[in-house]
């Protein structure tokens, strides 16, 4: 599954994920369109920083366009002619979204809706949708399995990204379009956004602050490498979905790494990869936080040939190492 030879438009691809997917698609021969609205939601700097690194693997079309914005994102269509639309752009984010459901809503749903109706006018063959764990919520039973209908959001976020996976569905059921929903488990990596727990962590240890600990530390996160989690996009770029459920090929993937680990535990490691001892503080948990995430990622082996390269401590350090290199820094507090 070499994911290659494709013409792909790629929402969200100025972001972290977008951005290490982006650079994979075109070092693979791939013919690249990237819409990205640049949105403060953290500095546009850094990602103009990414997509120039980006740049570095070949060239691609940039469209600077809101996907809340039809009239806008039609224009990337109508230049790009997709075969493929790889659906990354969001406002992320849990915590955020209890602040602003109402923006939540308007780009998560409302903006995957414009991108889905212009896969429907443009003729679009494939749309790989970016979905989230938090659409589990606090499910019984771990690890979670795509085949769990009785889903409990308890976030806006992760409410939106159910909805989007449903609006998936509709299309893939009315218009024919081919359709995996890809629910991705706590992505980490270089260019891990600055709001971002590792990425807060990491911070504070190596300038001395304390690390604020939400609950009593035994909350787990199934902690993914963002390579990992590229390399399972790739692969479902170039999977066919079967036809299920009322003749809709629509198919939804865990991409995880099966390894949940405690808040407490990755403090543990960070100390270790920066050499730092944290200073923290305990604090009551915080509203829409899950107790834990856990993929069970035997659909992606069979279906993808999924199989996730890195564990935690090499990952944590390859993160700590981008740190440290990186040219530009924001403060995560």
């Amino acid at each position: 599954m070499n994911a290659a030879g494709h013409n792909i438009l790629l929402t969200g691809g100025a972001g972290f994920i977008g951005s290490s997917l982006a650079e994979a698609l075109l070092q693979k021969g791939n013919r690249l369109a990237v819409v990205d609205d640049l949105n403060d939601f953290y500095s546009p700097e850094i990602k103009r920083a990414n997509l120039a690194e980006v740049r570095k693997s070949g060239d691609f079309d940039f469209f600077h366009a809101d996907i809340c914005d039809m009239s806008q994102i039609r224009q990337a269509f109508a230049s790009a002619q997709p075969e493929i639309v790889v659906h990354l752009a969001a406002r992320a984010g849990v915590r955020p979204s209890l602040e602003d459901p109402v923006l939540y809503q308007r780009v998560n749903v409302g903006g995957t809706l414009n991108v889905l109706e212009l896969c429907r006018e443009f003729k679009v063959r494939k749309f790989v949708f970016g979905s989230s764990s938090s659409v589990y919520g606090v499910a019984e039973e771990v690890p979670f399995k795509e085949s769990n209908t009785q889903l409990r959001p308890i976030s806006p976020y992760a409410a939106t990204k159910l909805s989007g996976e449903m609006l998936s569905f509709t299309y893939a059921f009315l218009y024919g379009l081919e359709v995996v929903c890809l629910r991705f488990f706590t992505v980490y990596g270089p260019r891990q956004r600055p709001d971002l727990a590792i990425y807060k962590f990491v911070d504070l240890l190596e300038s001395g602050r304390t690390i604020s600990v939400f609950g009593d530390g035994s909350s787990g996160r199934d902690y993914t490498y963002v390579d990992d989690i590229v390399s399972g996009v790739l692969a479902a770029i170039n999977y066919s979905p079967e036809h299920e459920a009322g003749d809709a090929k629509f198919e939804i993937i865990n991409l995880g790494n099966s390894h949940p680990v405690t808040l407490s535990r990755l403090i543990e490691l960070l100390e270790e990869a920066t050499g730092k001892q944290a200073i923290c503080k305990q604090l009551p948990p915080q509203a829409g936080d899950v107790p834990i995430t856990w993929a069970d990622i035997s659909k992606a082996k069979r279906l993808l040939g999924y199989q996730p390269q890195t564990p935690i401590e090499k990952g944590l350090s390859a993160f700590v190492d981008w740190f440290h290199r990186a040219s530009f820094r924001l403060k995560a507090v």
